[in-house]
């Protein structure tokens, strides 16, 4: 339907809102900006794994000429605090001992970078060293080294998980496979390192300059760590230059706070690429023992995991994904007896945190090679053992979760049609060619990531001009969130797109908005910004009906103008009707204020039952990839996505958002592994850790099933983490088809092929 003339913008690809400030370098990212005043900040990091904090002397520090703040510990508000409710264990700086390579333990304000980071080469701190645990199972043994006192346990969260009858599943099964794998630790590659800046206002609060994903849950959480009213924090949302899932709540934004509370100026801190390596978030790594039970015919009949994540030194949202990685991919066959068993386990490495699929890409790598596995031995297509065990359209699932539309059957048939029609090449002397299918599922929403509600807002302005302006809550990262949120606000209101201005985030101004992820930002986001057009649209309505002397009833808008639905002649320009009211109302604009709840269940703490979200995302990849016999590597030479994305909004935006999701799952199957040794990353830079580039990237062919979803806005479902999660599954697949070796550990490196293929040849 994408492209069809039903609609003024739904369906089509128009130009960017912010393209001309990126080509032109106005667009303003935090490195650009620079306060009068400004001071520079840098922060001192642990270099041990696990140790005791003795003694810090930051006397030589602070008498160095051009520092003007220097700041442990002490100096802030004592607060223990944490992303997630259920885990906090997060100080601002490291209290009485460190927990891993890279934690805060001072920073140093100054009046440039290089001051800064010279004091803190004069910062002394004396250390004890503790024992210290690196592998999760030992993390979990009696007597390892405990991590976060409070807990007792390195267990930061585990969850147990069962719906059906899995032992009558499995003894009512002719075929049961068990299997065991693993997922690496990757970083999220984003163009622009984290960074900050606090300006501290003369009355009270923090002005706080954040490229990140979530503004207004990160503003609760910073609340409740410097122990003031949220109020009291407003965080504006500059460009953001990618996030992918790290730029959630991060200890740099509290230190610069702290630094600016201290000195009464403006601070920003910038890090480093090596920093952000060693102090980010990375993917959670996680180990997976899998069961699975089907029949003859390839009906699954029973499902058992259990599941061991990674969660580093302190809580991010290790336990969250590792729920999710137990019960998402639940809804993307017709599970009916299922359990997992999982734990997110503390160790003394970095955190980890939120990367693009949330565990569900980890499990869908899991789920859908064990499926391939199954179909080889029962003998049934990779295509039709998928297709066998698909659920239908409104349906609910296992754990309650209502799916109104799935279009999966669809995607497989597109994908698979759209493989066969390829040109047919000869295999060259020395190569191997294999082809591989996988299937995802996802959310479009997480009723349960935040706790109290899942929706959005949004507010639209309508000047004297006729111009229109969008303020919503949500987030642009780089995804192009705003230009589909301009391009819904448009058609919803009957306006120009060129009349409308979509509202960096400022929470001063912008509806409370929960942020991007969870791929919730067009569905629910999107009925947000829906819910305040038409808002707008009913008070232009009633301005133009009384101008007009009809009801306003009798009106629609297209483009900016507003005329009767039998009498197209008799019409208003939007400017017209605004200006009139404006000078009407001393001075008040035609303002329309609108919000959306999602129908959605919070999952029970426990069982997880319930309904998460408003609706739900399908999609089938298919790769094809090229092995060399000498040297073990892999070049994926075709690609086909297909996906289930409800209406689309615009399609080169989807399209761009798949080609990224695959550059992504490619590098993560083949390349990407943060090495650690003792705790400490061996390859935390571009230089040694590889990231795919355009060479390594086959051209992807997109396809899109279009389902009209009830519950998005104009029928749309989301597309950012889907994009990703069947990657690592469909070349491990492919891999698989070419040299007949199933590869169960994440990434397929040129090393593991040449070792598989020499263990082949004995």
């Amino acid at each position: 339907m994408s492209g069809n003339n039903e609609f003024s913008y739904i369906g089509k690809s128009v130009t960017p809102v912010d393209a001309w400030e990126k080509a032109t370098g106005r667009a303003m990212f935090v490195t650009d900006l620079k306060l009068p005043g400004m001071l520079y900040g840098k922060i001192l990091r642990s270099p041990h794994a696990h140790a005791r904090i003795v003694k810090i002397d930051t006397s030589k520090a602070q008498a160095l000429k051009g520092v003007k703040a220097v700041v442990t510990f002490a100096d802030t508000p004592q607060i223990k605090f944490g992303p997630m409710a259920s885990n906090e264990d997060w100080y601002i700086f490291a209290k009485d001992k460190v927990r891993f390579i890279g934690e805060e333990v001072a920073a140093v304000a100054a009046i440039d970078e290089e001051t800064a980071e010279a004091a803190l080469d004069l910062i002394d701190v004396t250390y004890e060293i503790l024992p210290s645990v690196f592998d999760l199972e030992e993390a979990m043994n009696s007597g390892a080294p405990l991590i976060n006192e409070d807990w007792q346990k390195n267990i930061a969260s585990e969850a147990h998980i069962e719906q059906g009858d899995i032992d009558t599943g499995f003894a009512e099964s002719d075929l049961i496979i068990e299997e065991t794998f693993s997922t690496s630790q990757v970083y999220q590659a984003y163009m622009e390192a984290m960074a900050v800046i606090v300006r501290p206002e003369k009355e009270k609060g923090l002005t706080m300059w954040l490229p990140i994903q979530v503004p207004n849950k990160a503003r609760l959480i910073y609340a409740k760590a410097l122990g003031i009213s949220s109020e009291d924090i407003r965080v504006i949302k500059p460009f953001i230059g990618g996030a992918f899932g790290a730029k959630f709540e991060a200890n740099l934004h509290l230190a610069c706070a702290i630094l600016a509370e201290k000195t009464k100026h403006p601070v920003k801190i910038v890090n480093t690429r090596y920093e952000d390596f060693i102090a980010g978030n990375p993917r959670v790594p996680m180990r997976y023992w899998i069961k699975m039970g089907f029949k003859k015919d390839g009906k699954i009949t029973a499902k058992h995991m259990r599941i061991i994540a990674g969660n580093g030194a302190r809580t991010v949202y290790g336990p969250a994904i590792m729920s999710t990685a137990c019960i998402r991919i639940d809804s993307l066959y017709n599970f009916e007896n299922v359990k997992a068993d999982g734990f997110a386990v503390y160790t003394n490495t970095i955190p980890t945190g939120c990367f693009r699929g949330f565990g569900n890409s980890q499990s869908i790598f899991v789920l859908e090679s064990v499926m391939d596995m199954a179909a080889e031995k029962l003998g049934i297509t990779p295509e039709g053992i998928r297709k066998l065990n698909v659920i239908p359209s409104n349906y609910v699932n296992v754990h309650g979760w209502k799916i109104g539309t799935c279009g999966l059957v669809e995607t497989v048939d597109k994908a698979v049609e759209a493989m066969k029609n390829r040109a047919n090449e000869d295999v060259k002397p020395g190569k191997y060619r294999g082809i591989g299918l996988a299937c995802t599922n996802h959310v479009s929403g997480n009723r349960g990531f935040f706790p109290t509600f899942d929706g959005s807002a949004s507010l639209v302005r309508i000047g004297e001009d006729g111009k229109i302006i969008l303020y919503h809550g949500e987030c642009d990262m780089g995804q192009g969130q705003d230009t589909a949120f301009a391009q819904i606000a448009a058609e919803a209101l009957g306006a120009k797109l060129a009349d409308l201005r979509v509202a960096s985030i400022d929470t001063q101004i912008s509806p409370f908005g929960l942020g991007s992820y969870a791929t919730r930002g067009t569905t629910v986001g999107g009925m947000g910004v829906i819910a305040g057009a038409k808002a707008a649209q009913k008070n232009l309505f009633q301005a133009a009906a009384a101008m007009l002397g009809v009801s306003s009833d009798e009106l629609v808008a297209r483009e900016s103008i507003i005329y009767l639905r039998n009498q197209p002649e008799k019409r208003l320009t939007f400017s017209e009707v605004a200006k009139t009211y404006v000078f009407e109302h001393g001075g008040a604009s035609i303002i329309g204020n609108g919000y959306y709840i999602t129908d959605t269940v919070p999952p029970d703490p426990k069982t997880k039952y319930g309904n998460i979200s408003p609706a739900y995302v399908f999609g089938t990849h298919i790769a094809e990839v090229e092995i060399d016999a000498e040297t073990g590597h892999v070049d994926v030479v075709n690609y086909w996505a297909a996906h289930d994305v409800g209406r689309v909004i615009n399609p080169t935006l989807l399209a761009g958002q798949v080609e990224g999701g695959v550059s992504m799952g490619l590098g993560w199957t083949l390349m990407e592994d943060m090495l650690t040794r003792e705790g400490q990353i061996l390859n935390a830079g571009f230089l040694d850790y590889r990231i795919p580039g355009s060479k390594d990237v086959p051209r992807v062919q997109s396809m899109w099933v279009e389902p009209v979803e009830p519950n998005g806005p104009f029928g749309a479902k989301g597309i950012g983490e889907p994009a990703l999660n069947p990657v690592p599954a469909a070349i491990a697949n492919a891999i698989y088809n070419a040299i007949g070796v199933r590869f169960k550990e994440l990434p397929i490196t040129p090393e593991k092929i040449l070792r598989a293929l020499k263990e082949k040849e004995k």
